[in-house]
C-alpha cells in the first residue's frame, strides 16, 4: 500500500468534535449535521477526506451529497492510496471470514456484510452460481467498475443481479440507467435461483425477494430448530418461504403447521417444500392468515412453536410499539405450547435492543404463569458478523416450559 498525502483538489471535511472522536473509534458512518466544515460541494461516490482539528487525516469515505449519512467510512488511521490492491486485500479479508462456510452442502451464503466487513452500504450475497448485489447508497456506483472484476475472479459467478434500496431506486435509475434487478453480468434462466443449505435445497426470488431473495441469516437458527423438532408438532409462525418448516421436517417432527399471511410466500414453501422429496411422508398444513388475528381464536397444541415475524420496528419511534407487539406474540403463543414444549422468538428489528427483545418475552412467560428455562440467547450468523452496533439487529431466544 502507498501513502499519499491528499490533493489540493481533494474533498477535505472537518468534523464536529465529538463526531471526530466517533470516527476515530471505528464507527463507519459521518452524518452531515456532523460536518463542520468541507472544501467544496462533494459528488457522489467521491472520496471524502476527513482531517481531524489539528490538520491531520483522519479517515477517508464514500461522500453521498443526497443522504442524510453523508460520509461512509473506508478507512481511519494513516493516509493510503485506496487503488486496487487496497480493494483487493479488503475483498480477501471478507473471504477468509467465511472460509469453510461454503460447501457442497451449503452454496448460499453472505460473503459482504456492509459496515461489519468494512463495505459500508453494501451487501453480496451468492445462492449456487448466482450472485447478489445489494447497494444502499448511489456513492457505490462510481466504485463499481473496482469492485465487479473481484466478484468475478474470487468467486466465479455464472450472473450477478443488481438489489437497490428503495431510498436510491429513482436516483440510481435517472444517473446510471440501472433499475431494481437488473443483471450487472451474465445471464439469469430464472428468477427462482435454486441453492443448497445444509444439504435441503431452496429457491431464492433473486429479482424481488424480500432482502436479496432469501433470509440467509437465520441459518443457525434453522438448524437449532432441526436438532430441538424430534418426535414434535412443530407450528412455524411467519413461515415465509419456509426455512424453519423444512428444517423441523427432516428433523424429525411428526406434523409441521406453517402459518403467513401472503399467499405469495406460502406457493413459496410449497415450492420448497416439493424440492425436498426427503420431506413428502411429513404432515404439513399450510395456513393463510394474519399472524396476530390468527393467534387470537387458535386452537390446539403444539410442542415447538417458532416466531420469527417482520420487522415490527422501522423507526427508532415504533420501540415500545414493538415490544410490546412481540411480548403479546409471546403470551398468545404459550396458550398453544404444550406442556413442556419449546418457543423460539425471534427479532429482526435493529430498533428494539436484544435485552429490550428478551426482556419483552420474559414478562410474557411470567405474565402467563408457566415456569419456562431458558435454554439460549442467539444472535448473528457467523457469515453475517456484526460490528456496529446499529446494525445488531437478530436475535432470538429459546424457552423451554419446566415442571
Amino acid at each position: 500500500m502507498t501513502s499519499a498525502l491528499p490533493k489540493p483538489t481533494t474533498l477535505r471535511v472537518r468534523l464536529s468534535s465529538t463526531a471526530e472522536t466517533i470516527v476515530r473509534q471505528g464507527h463507519p458512518w459521518v452524518f452531515a449535521d456532523s460536518i463542520r466544515s468541507q472544501t467544496r460541494e462533494g459528488t457522489a461516490g467521491e472520496l471524502a477526506v476527513v482531517f481531524d482539528r489539528h490538520d491531520r487525516f483522519l479517515a477517508v469515505g464514500l461522500y453521498d451529497p443526497d443522504s442524510p449519512l453523508r460520509i461512509r467510512v473506508l478507512h481511519t488511521g494513516k493516509p493510503l492510496k485506496l487503488d486496487t490492491a487496497w480493494w483487493r486485500t479488503l475483498f480477501e479479508k471478507s473471504l477468509d471470514r467465511r472460509a469453510g462456510h461454503f460447501n457442497a452442502k451449503t452454496n448460499g451464503l453472505r460473503w459482504i456484510n456492509g459496515e461489519s466487513d468494512g463495505w459500508p452500504g453494501l451487501v453480496c450475497d451468492q445462492y449456487g452460481e448466482v450472485l447478489v448485489l445489494k447497494i444502499y447508497s448511489q456513492a457505490w456506483f462510481p466504485h463499481l467498475e473496482k469492485i465487479l472484476p473481484l466478484l468475478l475472479e474470487k468467486l466465479k459467478p455464472q450472473s450477478i443481479v443488481l438489489r437497490l434500496s428503495r431510498n436510491i431506486q429513482d436516483a440510481v435509475r435517472k444517473t446510471y440507467k440501472l433499475r431494481d434487478g437488473d443483471l450487472l453480468y451474465g445471464e439469469l434462466n430464472n428468477e427462482a435461483v435454486p441453492f443448497l443449505e445444509s444439504g435441503l435445497n431452496f429457491y431464492a426470488d433473486v429479482i424481488r425477494g424480500q432482502k436479496t431473495g432469501f433470509f440467509l441469516d437465520q441459518r443457525e437458527n434453522r438448524r437449532k430448530v432441526e436438532a430441538l423438532s424430534r418426535g414434535k408438532h412443530v407450528l412455524n409462525l411467519f413461515s415465509f418461504s419456509g426455512g424453519f418448516s423444512l428444517y423441523a421436517a427432516r428433523g424429525g417432527a411428526t406434523h409441521v403447521t406453517s402459518v403467513d399471511i401472503t399467499e405469495h410466500a406460502l406457493k413459496e414453501l410449497q415450492k420448497n417444500w416439493e424440492a425436498n422429496p426427503v420431506l413428502a411422508s411429513v404432515p404439513h398444513d399450510e395456513i393463510q392468515a394474519d399472524v396476530f388475528e390468527w393467534l387470537e381464536e387458535a386452537e390446539g397444541s403444539y410442542d415447538l412453536i417458532i416466531m420469527d415475524p417482520p420487522s415490527l420496528a422501522k423507526r427508532e419511534i415504533e420501540r415500545g410499539v414493538a415490544s410490546r407487539a412481540y411480548e403479546k406474540l409471546a403470551f398468545q403463543g404459550i396458550k398453544l405450547l404444550r406442556k413442556g414444549g419449546i418457543m423460539v422468538c425471534c427479532s429482526c428489528s435493529a430498533h428494539v435492543s436484544v435485552e429490550e427483545f428478551t426482556e419483552s418475552v420474559r414478562h410474557a412467560m411470567r405474565k402467563s404463569g408457566r415456569k419456562f428455562q431458558e435454554l439460549e440467547v442467539t444472535g448473528h450468523a457467523p457469515d453475517h458478523p456484526c460490528t456496529v452496533i446499529e446494525m445488531n439487529y437478530l436475535k432470538a431466544i429459546y424457552l423451554k416450559e419446566i415442571a
